[in-house]
C-alpha cells in the first residue's frame, strides 16, 4: 500500500500530536444529548464482536442512525451490516467502508465508536474527533501512556467527550457496593489490595506462513504496528497475544480491576509503578505476550 510508510510512523505522529493540542476544558454531555428528536448519527471502525456487541447496544438504548462502518475484513464488515440493517429502526444498511479516513471524510458525525485491535486506538479516535464526533473507545485507551496523553489533549483540543469502556464505574452492583459499604467505611482502613485474574490468554499454535485471504486487508490491519509474517493468528481472537498489537491479559481483563480498585477507593494517580512477568507456563507456540504477570 502506498500510505504504509505513512501508517508505520506511529511515534512520530503521536509526538507530533502531543506538541501540537491545547490543553482546553471537556464538555459534559448526559442523557440530555439524545434528548434531541434527531437521531445522532454514528459510525464503527472496527467491526469484530466488541465493536459489534457495543454498536447494537447502542441502537437499543439511544435515539441513533448508524451511517457507516469501516473494517479492513469485508466479511466481517457485511456480517455487521446485516444485524445493523435488522435491528436499528429505519432498517437502512450503512455505508461500508474499509478505510476509517476515506469515512470520517466522506460523513457528519455525531459519534464515532472504536471497536479495533488496541494499536490502532490512538490514530483512530484522535482523528474521530478532528473529524468532529465525540468518540467511545473499547479498553484499553491505548497501548502505553503516550498514545493516551496524545488522546486527551485531542478531546481537550476539539472540545469532545471520549468515553472508555472500562464499565465497571457504570456496572449498578458495583455502584451500590462502593456507596454503601467502601464510602460508608464498613471495611475500616483499607491498606492492601489483592486482585487476580486467570484466564487463557496465549495462542500456542505455530502455523506457517499462508497467503493473505482476499477479503483482509492485512497491510492496513497492521498499520501502525510493525509488519508479521501472515500466518492467520493475530486477526480476530488472537491479537491479544501478540505484543505487537497490544498489552495481553493485562490490558484486556486487569485493566478493568485496576480500574475498579483506583475508582472505589478514590486513588489518585500512582507514585511509582513496578510490574514483572513472562513466559512460564506456555513454552510453546508464536505467542510472545507473558502468561504470567503481577504489578
Amino acid at each position: 500500500m502506498s500510505n504504509q510508510p505513512t501508517l508505520l510512523k506511529r511515534r512520530n505522529f503521536i509526538k507530533a500530536a502531543s506538541a501540537s493540542l491545547l490543553f482546553t476544558s471537556l464538555p459534559t454531555f448526559g442523557i440530555e444529548f439524545f434528548a434531541n428528536e434527531k437521531p445522532k448519527k454514528v459510525a464503527l471502525i472496527g467491526t469484530g464482536w466488541y465493536g459489534t456487541s457495543d454498536l447494537l447496544r447502542l441502537i437499543q438504548v439511544a435515539n441513533v442512525e448508524v451511517v457507516s462502518l469501516c473494517d479492513v475484513d469485508t466479511n466481517q464488515l457485511n456480517t455487521a451490516a446485516q444485524l445493523v440493517s435488522e435491528r436499528q429502526k429505519n432498517k437502512k444498511k450503512p455505508k461500508l467502508y474499509t478505510d476509517y479516513r476515506t469515512m470520517l471524510e466522506s460523513n457528519s458525525l455525531d459519534i464515532v465508536l472504536i471497536g479495533t485491535p488496541d494499536h490502532w486506538h490512538a490514530l483512530t479516535c484522535i482523528e474521530a474527533l478532528k473529524s468532529g464526533a465525540h468518540v467511545y473507545v473499547q479498553k484499553p485507551i491505548s497501548v502505553d501512556v503516550m498514545e493516551g496523553e496524545a488522546m486527551v489533549a485531542a478531546a481537550r483540543k476539539y472540545n469532545k467527550v471520549v468515553q472508555v469502556g472500562t464499565q465497571r464505574k457504570s456496572t449498578p452492583h458495583l455502584v451500590a457496593a462502593k456507596k454503601q459499604i467502601i464510602d460508608t467505611g464498613m471495611l475500616g482502613t483499607i491498606g492492601h489490595v489483592d486482585m487476580s485474574c486467570y484466564y487463557h490468554m496465549r495462542a500456542n499454535g505455530n502455523p506457517p506462513e499462508q497467503e493473505v485471504p482476499n477479503f483482509f486487508d492485512y497491510e492496513m490491519w497492521t498499520g501502525p504496528a510493525p509488519m508479521r509474517p501472515y500466518d492467520g493468528l493475530p486477526h480476530k481472537r488472537w491479537w491479544r497475544t501478540f505484543r505487537e498489537y497490544g498489552n495481553g491479559i493485562t490490558g484486556d481483563m486487569c485493566v478493568h480491576m485496576l480500574d475498579t480498585v483506583r475508582w472505589m477507593l478514590d486513588l489518585g494517580w500512582p507514585k511509582r509503578i513496578s510490574s514483572e512477568g513472562g513466559i512460564f507456563v506456555q513454552k510453546d507456540g508464536k505467542s510472545n505476550i507473558s502468561d504470567t504477570q503481577s504489578a
